[in-house]
C-alpha cells in the first residue's frame, strides 16, 4: 500500500532562528527522498498551529455560505492589478480540461495590494485573517525551498533569489481557500469530480484539509491512493516548474478530490498555498541538462489558467 511519508520538521519550524547542521543534513535527506519518490510530503512540527488553520477556514466558509448576490462583485478576474485574485465559482474551473467544471468553490488571495477591496459583510476580519495566514505560508514555503535546493547540493539560495516578490503583484503565489459543498447525486455530470485530475503549476504546494476524505495522489505505477487528513501537519508537494528546474530529480505527481459516496451530504474544505516564482524569473534546468527548454515563470503559468478556465 503507497504511502505519503511524514517527516519532523521541528528542527527549523517558523520561530527558529537557525538550523543546526545535524538537523539540516536530515531534512535534506527526508525530503529529497519524499519528493524523488512521491511528490508529496506530510511535515509535522512546522510552527503553523491548527488553530491557525481553522481561524482561516470558519472564516473562508461563512464567505463561501454567503448569497451569490454577495460573492459576485469580488470574483476572480474583475481585479485590475491581478486578475487571479477573488472567487471561483462552482463549476467554473475544470482542472482536468476534459471533464466537465469541478464541484468546487474558491476565493484566490493572489493580491495584498491596499487599495483592493474584499469582502466584509457578514465575514468580519476576512482580510486579515487571509492575509495574515498568507504571510504564514510565505515563510514557511522559503524554509522548504532552501532546504530543497541543498538537498540537490546547490548554493542555498538558488531557488530563494526566484521567490524575492511573494506577496507583491510581481509574483503569483496564491492562497487559494477551496469549498466542496454537498453533491446531489442525480445532477453530476459524466467525468465530472470535485476537483479533476491534475498537477500544480508553480513551485510547490503547501496544502491544508478538512477531516472529510477524498483527495488522491497518482503513483508511478499509474494507480490512485489516498493522501488523507493529519492533523498537526502540513501536505507539501513538488509543483510542474519545480519539476522541470530540477530536470525530473523532483517529482510532481498528478492529484485529484473524488466525489462523496452517494448518500454522503458532507462538505469539506482545504486551502492551498500555491508558491509561484517570480513573474520574470527563467526556469531552466539547474543540473544544466536542458530537459526542458527555458521557460518565463509568468508565461507557464498563464498558459495553465487558460487550459483551466477556458471553456
Amino acid at each position: 500500500m503507497e504511502f505519503i511519508p511524514v517527516v519532523d520538521f521541528d528542527g527549523y519550524k517558523l520561530g527558529i532562528g537557525d538550523v543546526t547542521d545535524q538537523n539540516l543534513q536530515k531534512l535534506c535527506k527526508e525530503l529529497r527522498k519524499a519528493f524523488t519518490e512521491v511528490g508529496f510530503v506530510y511535515l509535522k512540527n512546522t510552527g503553523i498551529d491548527q488553530r491557525e488553520v481553522d481561524r482561516v477556514m470558519d472564516i473562508s466558509k461563512k464567505f463561501f455560505l454567503l448569497s451569490e448576490d454577495e460573492k459576485k462583485p469580488f470574483s476572480r478576474g474583475s481585479f485590475v492589478n491581478n486578475l487571479n485574485h477573488g472567487w471561483v465559482s462552482l463549476e467554473r474551473e475544470s482542472l482536468n480540461p476534459r471533464n466537465p467544471g469541478d464541484l468546487k468553490e474558491a476565493f484566490n488571495t493572489a493580491s495584498l495590494s491596499p487599495d483592493i477591496k474584499w469582502p466584509s459583510d457578514g465575514v468580519n476580519g476576512f482580510r486579515d485573517i487571509q492575509v495574515g495566514f498568507f504571510r504564514r505560508c510565505k515563510e514557511l514555503s522559503l524554509r522548504v525551498i532552501r532546504v530543497l535546493a541543498l538537498s540537490l547540493g546547490l548554493d542555498s539560495d538558488v531557488f530563494l533569489k526566484a521567490h524575492r516578490l511573494i506577496g507583491s503583484d510581481k509574483n503569483g503565489t496564491t492562497l487559494r481557500s477551496l469549498y466542496y459543498p454537498p453533491v446531489k447525486a442525480e445532477s453530476v455530470k459524466e467525468g465530472q469530480l470535485r476537483c479533476g485530475e491534475h498537477s500544480d503549476y508553480g513551485s510547490i504546494t503547501l496544502v491544508f484539509q478538512s477531516h472529510e476524505a477524498g483527495l488522491q495522489v497518482l503513483n508511478c505505477k499509474g494507480e490512485f491512493f489516498s493522501a488523507p487528513s493529519i492533523p498537526g501537519t502540513v501536505l507539501i508537494n513538488i509543483a510542474d516548474l519545480m519539476q522541470r528546474w530540477t530536470g525530473d530529480v523532483f517529482v510532481s505527481a498528478v492529484h485529484r478530490v473524488l466525489l462523496p459516496s452517494v448518500g454522503d451530504s458532507n462538505t469539506r474544505q482545504s486551502m492551498a498555498f500555491f508558491v509561484q516564482p517570480d513573474d520574470d524569473a527563467i526556469v531552466s534546468c539547474c543540473d544544466g541538462s536542458n530537459k526542458y527548454p527555458p521557460v518565463k515563470a509568468l508565461d507557464y503559468l498563464l498558459a495553465r489558467f487558460s487550459e483551466s478556465y477556458g471553456k
